[in-house]
């Protein structure tokens, strides 16, 4: 049987069983020291949220639990679950014998929609003995299409394509205190809610009708009783585009507010609503480009003031236009939003002075922001042409050229009302640079700003790195920042020219951003979009198993078929890392049919029988397989092959992880054997085949059966990452890949990075990470690049973007590679710690798993390696250290390790929960 990627940590599952056992024994004669009851859990979440307001479906629990004694763990756990307004428990769950703490399901009755509930959790030790209870933590329920108690969808009659609309009504708030006040609001597409003048939140709604969101927002500071209570929503709707279908034009809105006399006030759109067009907004303005967005052009002197106070004269408006109470048959159905977009305001780092004395402001690095001017002496009618981008021509204004923005205009006009005034642009774009030409007084550095836009990730579990290499400092900071800054209201191709969500660059930054910042959230939603392209596009006939290329977006149906196979690792990765088998569960049908789309396109006979062939999908340059992207990220792969190397290594990944996934869901055993045996074959037949005299790979056979005479990089990393190398073999194909540079483009690299990796070359990994002179990473730092780019070229005649997330996946090889944290079990109950024998002379760093933190740190020292460690309760680490000769390592501190094997040169350690520490010592 072909391993291949499997899982690392298997051989600890052997010791830690059922339970997560410890293996740590002490000597006979030493006495153990007493134990001490545990303390009370921490970090509770629900759905991996902190007290979230929109709980879909059963509430799914977690906790860290908290020790003081070494090697801990939990043996059971207690949950109880209490509704706010009465005190009543909804459910206790008893004690139950368990190590689980991540998504433990609610087990009791039914709970009411749009509810608050409280919890609590207390745990058990392995002496028996029990937690305190965890301080209160608190959710609330999501409401149904059911529960929006007569909301009606309302907009504004309009033909326009940009349509900036506001809407609002007056209600008198009752003289009871205000115990709770909560706003639910969706709009297609973005949309602003103000409470008496106050912005109280912003939301998106960019999915296909019965696909989009409503958001939910506690309002409860910004209501006050006995008092009038303006209600404003700022909605924009444009169109299809990249990253969002047309949808239907509208808002829907219901406001809850719960009194301390008992009583519930509700507000709900409807037909009384008065609405008018947003005259701040210019009309018929121009598209940015091809993708679709209009050119945010605003105009001071239509601003309406007080619109969203109360007592505003709104006679002049119309009444709204309703489309009916929700759901309708052309909305019929809202999903509860749980990501969150995170608004910092920031400063540029300094003002510079183009040679024609315009000013620029220089944010220092590449952001996804809404600019920002403050003017004290507007002059009513002067448009200021504001202009953004990423980089300074010789004369020192803002670089236009296609290379440089995208293909983009990157404009963001305004038109000045009189005397002072601020301006804030409403749509973003990713830019480092903002001019500022014609604004006839002087800008100081705090009249200008920037709004950056990124998705929410929780607080207090970034994870953090220091190494000997400077540059792979610098590398990293560039790698975490282009991750978070990939993610806004989905993740995103690039945030300037196309914010589309497509499948290849989500799977990429979502394996950063969840190992980076902890996120989960948005990894959720996106799988799940994608599953719903599934069912919309893909689901019939020769098509099923098959997923958009972009979703949700206004091209309908395209697909890529390596994107439509990497979907299959991603839902792996995410189970790997979070151990959730409630979204596994949910993807598994969807899988499953992707593995026997692969299936249909083997030739049991013919010139490539055996062989994945011309696999059905994509369109132009994406026939078949996109392989990399842009074209020079190919580095002259061989397009015309019938049977690619890389389409077949993808398929080799799809068939073994819908075999696991098959095992882990306890589906039929004949369904694991037969997804395994195909995986086997598949495997046997690339090795046949697809190598060369020399062993290396070749990147496909063609039509007729014969090899490829490329032997392309891509060919042979992919071989040795997705397990179709014999392992015996790794050591010289590496030496080959590392002898070739970086030929593959940041697409795709982290693949080769993962090859050298599994072959032991933490060496080559540091080498491509940190040369300035190939291309990588830090040849982009080294041409004054803050963002990854989408290739490793900027090409003159090509839009390539200079701000492109795929590439940010390499963090998880510094990880994992480089400073030697690598997921063990699924879950986090198991991690391998593996420092690198090569490379690196000293590494730092903490990495936040589903479990809580582990930190290691490292360094070389004469004939061996010191390390320190310190592992989260609940959680074994298998510790992989490098023996030079002579040499030996004792564990010492408060967490004893256990020597367990040596075995190609490393000894092989297991240790719980608390600091470890490894010394080397004479042998």
């Amino acid at each position: 049987m072909h391993q291949g990627r499997t899982t690392r940590g298997i051989a600890l599952l052997s010791v830690v069983g059922v339970g997560i056992g410890i293996a740590v024994t002490a000597p006979a004669a030493v006495a153990q020291p007493r134990n001490t009851p545990p303390l009370a859990p921490t970090a509770l979440t629900v759905g991996d949220m902190a007290a979230p307001l929109s709980v879909e479906g059963l509430p799914l629990f977690g906790w860290q639990p908290r020790d003081r004694d070494p090697n801990e763990r939990q043996t059971a756990y207690e949950i109880e679950v209490v509704a706010t307004d009465s005190g009543r428990t909804v459910w206790d769950s008893g004690r139950v014998n368990s190590a689980e703490q991540s998504y433990v399901a609610y087990a009791g009755a039914p709970l009411r929609p749009g509810e608050d509930y409280t919890w609590t959790v207390r745990t058990w030790d392995r002496a028996g003995e029990v937690s305190p209870p965890s301080s209160p933590s608190r959710f609330t329920t999501a409401i149904g299409d059911g529960d929006w108690e007569g909301a009606e969808w309302i907009r504004r009659d309009s033909t326009e394509t940009d349509d900036y609309t506001l809407a609002r009504t007056e209600v008198e708030i009752a003289d009871s205190p205000v115990v709770s006040a909560r706003a639910y609001t969706a709009a297609n597409h973005t949309y602003e809610l103000f409470l008496n003048g106050e912005r109280a939140d912003r939301g998106a709604s960019f999915g296909y009708p019965g696909e989009g969101y409503y958001q939910v927002t506690d309002v409860t500071e910004l209501v006050k009783p006995g008092a009038e209570l303006a209600i404003g929503v700022r909605y924009h709707w444009y169109g299809s585009g990249q990253g969002r279908p047309a949808s239907e034009r509208g808002l829907l809105h219901k406001l809850v507010v719960e009194h301390a006399d008992g009583t519930r006030q509700v507000v709900t759109s409807d037909g009384s609503w008065r609405v008018t067009r947003d005259t701040r907004f210019v009309a018929d303005t121009s598209r940015r480009n091809g993708e679709g967005e209009w050119i945010d052009h605003q105009d001071g002197r239509g601003v309406i003031r007080g619109w969203a106070e109360p007592g505003f004269d709104d006679s002049a408006w119309a009444s709204a236009t309703s489309l009916g109470a929700h759901p309708t048959e052309r909305l019929p159905h809202l999903n509860a939003q749980q990501t969150r977009m995170v608004e910092t305001e920031v400063q540029p780092e300094r003002l510079l002075t183009a040679d024609d004395g315009t000013v620029v402001a220089d944010f220092g690095t590449v952001i996804p922001a809404l600019p920002g001017v403050r003017f004290d002496e507007g002059v009513a009618g002067r448009t200021i042409e504001l202009r953004a981008g990423y980089e300074l021509t010789d004369t020192g204004r803002v670089d236009t050229s296609k290379l440089s923005t995208q293909s983009t205009d990157m404009s963001f006009p305004y038109v000045q009302a009189e005397g002072a005034q601020s301006y804030r642009a409403f749509t973003h774009l990713a830019f480092r640079y903002l001019e500022i030409p014609g604004a006839g007084e002087d800008i100081e550095p705090d009249d200008v700003s920037a709004v950056v836009l990124h998705t929410a990730v929780p607080e207090d579990r970034t994870a953090s790195l220091r190494t000997s290499d400077e540059t792979l400092n610098r590398v990293w900071e560039l790698l975490q920042r282009s991750a978070l800054y990939s993610v806004q209201e989905h993740f995103v191709d690039t945030p300037t020219r196309e914010k589309g969500q497509f499948l290849g660059d989500a799977a990429n930054i979502s394996y950063a951003t969840m190992q980076g910042f902890a996120e989960r959230t948005h990894t959720r939603q996106a799988i799940r979009e994608f599953l719903a392209s599934q069912e919309r596009f893909w689901s019939k006939g020769q098509d099923a198993g098959r997923y958009n290329a972009v979703y949700p977006n206004g091209d309908g149906k395209r697909d890529i078929p390596d994107y439509t196979e990497m979907f299959v690792d991603w839902v792996w990765r995410y189970y790997e890392v979070t151990g959730d088998e409630h979204l596994l569960a949910e993807a598994y049908p969807a899988v499953r049919e992707t593995a026997e789309y692969v299936l249909r396109h083997i030739p049991d006979d013919g010139p490539t029988a055996g062989l994945v062939t011309n696999l059905s999908g994509g369109s132009g340059a994406y026939r078949y397989g996109i392989v990399d992207w842009p074209a020079p990220g190919r580095f002259g792969y061989d397009m015309d092959t019938a049977a690619r190397t890389t389409i077949n290594a993808l398929a080799v990944e799809v068939l073994r992880r819908t075999a696991d996934m098959a095992d882990v869901l306890g589906e039929p055993d004949a369904d694991v054997r037969r997804y395994r045996q195909a995986e086997n074959d598949l495997v046997d037949v690339m090795n046949e085949r697809l190598r060369a005299d020399d062993g290396l790979y070749v990147d496909g056979l063609h039509t007729d059966g014969t090899r490829s005479d490329h032997k392309g990089q891509h060919s042979t990393s992919y071989a040795v990452a997705f397990g179709v190398a014999p392992e015996s073999d790794h050591a010289e194909l590496a030496e080959h890949l590392a002898g070739m540079g970086m030929r593959q483009g940041p697409m795709t690299a982290h693949w080769l990075l993962q090859a050298l990796s599994d072959a032991d070359r933490p060496d080559a990994v540091l080498a491509l990470l940190t040369n300035p002179d190939d291309h990588g990473w830090a040849n982009i730092l080294a041409r004054g690049g803050t963002f990854t780019w989408e290739a490793w070229t900027l090409d003159e005649g090509s839009n390539h973007s200079q701000s492109h997330g795929w590439g940010a996946q390499a963090a998880v090889d510094v990880v994992e590679t480089l400073l030697g944290v690598r997921p063990g079990t699924p879950g986090g109950a198991t991690v391998d710690v593996v420092v690198p024998e090569s490379g690196l002379t000293s590494a730092e760093g903490t990495v936040h798993t589903q479990r809580g933190p582990v930190s290691l740190s490292w360094k070389r020292a004469g004939k061996g390696t010191h390390v320190r460690l310190d592992v989260p309760v609940n959680v074994v680490a298998r510790v992989e250290l490098p023996v030079t000769d002579g040499m030996t390592y004792r564990s010492v501190g408060r967490a004893e390790a256990e020597h367990v094997a040596t075995e190609d040169g490393r000894m092989i350690f297991e240790v719980g929960s608390g600091g470890a520490r490894f010394v080397p010592v004479p042998a």
